[in-house]
């Protein structure tokens, strides 16, 4: 019997087919809706599609392209045949696509139409043969392919340690890395959510969130696909549109900055959510007076938890019970969590330490690096986060701070050696330091604190301009400081933490 995810996902559908999985309020043009029944024909569709372009099992299919249904049409799509799916978040520039193309070698890229002709170039570059287009509307000559006639050809036989998806997460070192998740992994995870949060199929999930994201495509669409639930479907968050349809849905997740915006008119209120259950939130921290101030005006408390690329989702505030701000609750089912000190040993309640998690849903390790996957393993199959935290003797996991520096700016990683390297290669600078400060809507924001070489000139609008150029925007520091020197330690390190003491207000 085969252990795909998508075998899992078909039989969680409703035995009432024709009942709505997805439907798409916002389009303008194109489909609008999908029955259960028809998910399933168009997901086979696009596996005979891609199948027909010659691609065998194991074979990476590279996305970059806006959120649609037809690109969770082509997630699925992957799960059923065995290809292994590769999302590219849309702000990714030419050299940060160049790059993660160059690294996973996929047999097929999908691109937005206006991207077409710059995706083909590096594709040429790196031997991919396919390139097929898709938009938000989902136009393209990705949708003219699948409607053309064709034999279904069988779903592909996967073991549960089969590779069902690679997501690129940057590192220290500045250069991404892709963690490898097998469709055991993403199973576990979906499962143990659904359990945690009491999935059913009369649930109706507002789904608002990015698909390039593990938080909008595992998260969300596993805990709605797995309990044969139906979404409502956005391109984006919108205000306006979320407002409109809350009180049809049950369920909505999302990141911080969402509720902070929610947050910011007087008709968000009791009323508008008087028919939700479930509001969850992640992706970054999670201000404890946004907590508050959620819960004055709705009466209901946002259930935050803690989740990673590399792992999928490793706590959860309890469904029923005390959802703690400022804590990201307990593990979920099947997951094991432990706090070490430096040294590798294990803390008692209420002690700071090194976090480390152990399960089924942790990865098996990062495409083509097994030097750095040995590094962020301990004995006994223990992921290392890099997160500092500490568990309260009630048992409730509380995150105190990162060891590697990350910050989180509206939901999505930002890695400062990545943005310290681009600007230390400009020829007026001599050395940077980018730390994180709190940001009242994307949660943190980098700022850019650095030198510049003797006799040179450069001021913050030309630094962020060049960035803008050359990174996603969510990258890019909001802020940027010259000084004479950056303060160091007696070993000569940057103390980004007396960076952060000093610009902490550099972005309220």
């Amino acid at each position: 019997m085969s252990q795909s995810l998508y075998a899992l996902i078909e039989a969680s559908f409703p035995t009432d087919s024709g009942r709505l999985a997805i439907e798409v309020p916002d389009r303008s043009v194109g489909r609008s809706s999908w029955t259960f029944a028809e998910l399933g024909v168009d997901v086979a569709r696009t596996a005979s599609l891609l199948a027909g372009l010659g691609l065998k099992k194991g074979d990476r299919v590279a996305v970059q392209a806006e959120k649609s249904p037809e690109a969770l049409l082509l997630y699925l799509a992957c799960l059923r045949g065995g290809y292994v799916f590769l999302p590219m978040n849309t702000a990714y520039r030419l050299d940060e696509v160049d790059y993660l193309v160059g690294n996973a070698e996929p047999s097929l890229i999908v691109c937005d139409p206006a991207r077409e002709e710059e995706t083909r170039a590096i594709a040429e570059r790196y031997g991919t043969v396919h390139v097929l287009t898709l938009d938000a509307e989902g136009q393209g000559s990705f949708a003219e392919d699948i409607a053309k006639p064709r034999d279904v050809v069988p779903a592909a036989a996967c073991e549960s340690a089969d590779l069902a998806a690679i997501l690129y997460t940057s590192g220290t070192t500045g250069k991404p890395k892709g963690a490898m998740l097998s469709h055991g992994n993403l199973a576990s995870n979906g499962l143990a959510l659904r359990e945690a949060w009491r999935f059913t199929r009369d649930d109706v999930l507002l789904h608002a969130l990015p698909i390039f994201h593990a938080h909008g495509l595992f998260v969300a669409c596993h805990c709605a696909l797995l309990s044969g639930a139906r979404m409502i479907w956005l391109g984006k968050f919108d205000r306006a549109e979320v407002l409109r349809h809350l009180p049809r849905a049950s369920v909505f997740m999302g990141v911080p900055t969402f509720y902070v915006r929610l947050l910011d008119g007087a008709d968000f209120n009791a009323q508008v959510v008087a028919h939700m259950r479930l509001f969850t939130s992640g992706s970054a921290p999670l201000l404890a007076e946004t907590f508050d101030e959620f819960k004055t005006r709705t009466g209901m408390a946002i259930l935050e938890r803690y989740g990673m690329t590399e792992t999928g989702m490793n706590t959860s505030n309890p469904y029923d019970g005390e959802r703690r701000a400022g804590t990201v609750g307990f593990p979920l089912p099947g997951v094991d969590v432990r706090v070490v000190s430096d040294e590798g040993r294990e803390l008692p309640r209420g002690e700071v330490g090194g976090l480390q998690v152990r399960g089924p849903n942790v990865f098996g390790g990062y495409w083509r690096m097994p030097e750095k996957t040995a590094e962020e393993f301990a004995e006994g199959g223990w992921f290392k986060t890099g997160d500092v935290a500490k568990i309260d003797e009630d048992g409730y996991v509380h995150l105190v701070g990162r060891a590697k520096d990350l910050i989180i700016s509206g939901g999505y990683n930002v890695y400062p050696k990545e943005i310290e390297t681009l600007i230390d290669e400009m020829p007026e600078v001599d050395e940077s330091a980018v730390v994180g400060v709190a940001h009242r809507d994307f949660g943190e924001a980098g700022v850019a604190v650095i030198v510049l070489r003797k006799g040179r000139m450069l001021d913050e609008a030309t630094l962020i301009a060049r960035l803008k150029d050359a990174i996603a925007n969510y990258k890019v520091p909001k802020r940027a400081y010259f000084v004479e020197t950056l303060p160091r330690n007696t070993m000569g390190k940057v103390q980004k933490n007396l960076l952060r003491e000093t610009y902490r207000d550099a972005c309220r």
